[in-house]
């Protein structure tokens, strides 16, 4: 069996949670061939994979929102990227349909959550799962009258899907598909740790013995450009993040190249960072207390922030505050109002897909609307 996982290139989370999810799968069935039909990045790709063998096809299936920062969009770049991306998916399409017809095996078609990814799986006559906490049509729609045409696209395509893998902190995805509700999807940390939370990670980054000290700055794949002079305002904290200006300032580190922000979570007893499913759902996983900085010009963002003041702890930051240091650190984290979501999105979602793929129909669906 051959799964072949369209992966939007929007952001890294879209990767951290399908590669949770393949992880998963791969446990289940680990003779199964794991193709990563993708634009992201191989470096990415190789840290979030770690050990398990894939393949990797570099394709880019759908746009997103093209980004002016990690906090910000940019709705013009997003249409000219829409343009381009009509005019260069027939040949891709060809491609990877000969691609797969040549490799002579069954195929199922994870997407998440390009439109697009349809098209190849009926000409292929393959199913396909949706891995969906949202459609880009529910994106698009609220850009204004110009993403009109291609929001209602987005919507049709969903809708010829087989089945939908519907996350948790989703927006509305009315597709009128079988679906299964699934809980906190993310990936495991992969760093040792000792009989009192520390570790060679936590060691080699020489990092508070007290994990509320330890704070993780982090905002996705884009990152975000901070004053390392603001981190002066927080003397008795630690930071780790990707951002090389961390090394600059004593309370700062630099979170090395071969370890996810994943893999520092449990040494850290909060996260500084936008509203992103990913992010949330390992700094649930961990345990870990969030400080969310508002984003602008995305629907999602709002959907994430209620959900994370019902199952997370947390405190919600302005970007002025967030600019001008202010960050909270000294106050408590505000309670979920409806309590934790369950742990076990990747692996349910693995069970899924392979029941999908050996035709089996066990699994507990919900009937769409």
């Amino acid at each position: 069996m051959l799964i072949y996982a369209c992966i939007s290139a929007h952001g890294f989370g879209h990767g951290s949670r399908s590669v949770a999810v393949l992880t998963e799968l791969a446990a289940l069935r680990p003779d199964w061939r794991l193709v990563l039909s993708t634009a992201l990045p191989d470096s990415f790709l190789r840290l979030a994979m770690g050990p398990l063998r894939f393949e990797r096809r570099p394709c880019r299936w759908d746009v997103g929102v093209l980004q002016a920062d990690a906090l910000g969009a940019d709705p013009d770049a997003t249409l000219r990227a829409l343009e381009q991306l009509e005019q260069d998916l027939p040949a891709q399409l060809d491609q990877e349909l000969a691609w797969l017809q040549a490799q002579a095996q069954p195929v199922l078609i994870m997407a998440d959550v390009p439109p697009a990814a349809v098209l190849l799986a009926e000409r292929l006559g393959a199913p396909l799962a949706w891995l969906a906490s949202f459609g880009w049509e529910a994106i698009y729609g609220p850009m204004g009258p110009a993403f009109a045409p291609w929001a209602q696209q987005c919507r049709e395509l969903y809708g010829r899907g087989t089945l939908l893998l519907r996350c948790p902190l989703a927006m509305p995805m009315d597709w009128g598909l079988n679906e299964i509700p699934l809980g906190v999807i993310s990936s495991r940390p992969r760093q040792a740790q000792g009989p009192l939370g520390q570790g060679p990670l936590a060691e080699r980054l020489a990092l508070a013995p007290e994990r509320q000290r330890n704070v993780l700055l982090c905002f996705g794949g884009l990152g975000l450009a901070i004053d390392p002079a603001v981190l002066s305002r927080w003397p008795e904290h630690v930071f780790i993040g990707p951002d090389p200006g961390l090394a600059s300032v004593s309370n700062g580190r630099v979170l090395p190249a071969d370890c996810r922000p994943l893999d520092v979570m449990p040494f850290v007893g909060r996260m500084i960072t936008k509203p992103g499913f990913s992010s949330f759902c390992e700094a649930f996983s961990q345990g870990v207390g969030l400080h969310v900085v508002e984003r602008r010009g995305f629907a999602e963002a709002a959907v994430l922030e209620g959900d994370l003041r019902r199952h997370g702890h947390h405190r919600c930051l302005s970007q002025a505050a967030f600019y001008a240091g202010d960050w909270q650190l000294d106050q408590p984290l505000l309670p979920p109002q409806q309590g934790p979501l369950p742990l076990d999105g990747a692996a349910k979602a693995a069970a899924a897909l392979a029941a999908l793929a050996e035709g089996r129909s066990e699994i507990p669906i919900v009937e769409g609307t």
